[in-house]
């Protein structure tokens, strides 16, 4: 098996130099494995997404002096395959409507004694009620049902692990306990967003033949809910390779909102290549 991995930004802003760390980090270990490094644009979200800022990642990463193959997979080319996996679940019973808010999903975790939720579980509405509520065309969001994988995945519930090769915020690494129940009953999808990120990042992931995922520690705790999907639409197991955050001079990890650290302010500003591999220890 070819080691492959992926650079997947999502075009909300510009790249700054968290983003160069984890780009080049990924590209490394793919050149020096003899592999493949692919790069993918995650532009699920209509909202925020913009064609500037997609064409401001190309040309920031081509600044870097990376490559990838083509061509370069974007996400909203991709929906219908998205909605196939969710009418997939949905028939398998895997899936509920959920009409809540997202400030009615906040207070009902707040509710709970002794801080027993820290991620919302709920349950489909009865029949008629659910009924009631798709006539009206109130707005819902496909969630996972937990009960229900539970239900499908049987012992494999108890006994799910992923490789992490990296290291996890606090050390974690090597073959580690996956927690099926840590995201709740995740949202997989909205009526503004035709799918979420965990989805697409599994569905995708495994169509391009991604064997290792290699990303920030801020994602650490995102493994637990994608290899719950994993398991529940028997995908491949990538391995995951988590790397260190790059923070300011406060020790504040770096931000989109953060101007002056964007990699065109810094190119901008005389700023070369070379000096950003060196400042990134790289």
């Amino acid at each position: 098996m070819v080691f492959t991995t992926r650079f997947a930004p999502s075009p909300t802003g510009r790249l700054h130099l968290g983003h160069a760390f984890s780009a080049l980090t990924a590209e490394r270990a793919a050149r020096e494995a003899g592999g493949r490094f692919l790069l993918r644009i995650e532009d699920i979200d209509p909202t925020r997404c913009k064609p500037e800022f997609e064409a401001g990642i190309l040309e920031d990463l081509e600044w870097l002096g990376l490559s990838w193959e083509t061509p370069v997979r974007r996400q909203s080319d991709h929906l219908g395959d998205y909605a196939a996996v969710l009418d997939r679940m949905q028939s398998d019973g895997l899936i509920y409507r959920c009409f809540l808010t997202r400030t009615e999903v906040a207070e009902r975790i707040g509710q709970a004694p002794h801080g027993a939720l820290e991620a919302y579980v709920g349950a489909p509405l009865p029949p008629d009620e659910e009924a009631q509520r798709l006539e009206a065309g109130d707005a819902f969001a496909w969630r996972l049902s937990l009960a229900a994988a539970q239900v499908r995945l049987g012992r494999q519930w108890d006994c799910m692990t992923f490789t992490e090769e990296g290291s996890g915020p606090d050390g974690e690494t090597g073959a580690l306990a996956v927690d099926p129940a840590r995201g709740g009953d995740v949202v997989l999808a909205r009526k503004d967003a035709q799918v979420a990120y965990h989805l697409a990042c599994v569905h995708d992931d495994a169509a391009q033949g991604v064997t290792h995922v290699i990303r920030g520690q801020d994602l650490f705790e995102a493994v637990h809910v994608q290899r719950l999907l994993q398991a529940l639409l028997n995908l491949p197991e990538p391995v995951y390779r988590h790397h260190r955050l790059i923070t300011d001079e406060t020790g504040r990890r770096l931000a989109k909102r953060d101007k002056d650290q964007t990699l065109k302010a810094l190119r901008d500003s005389g700023v070369t290549p070379t000096e950003i591999r060196e400042r990134l220890g790289l």
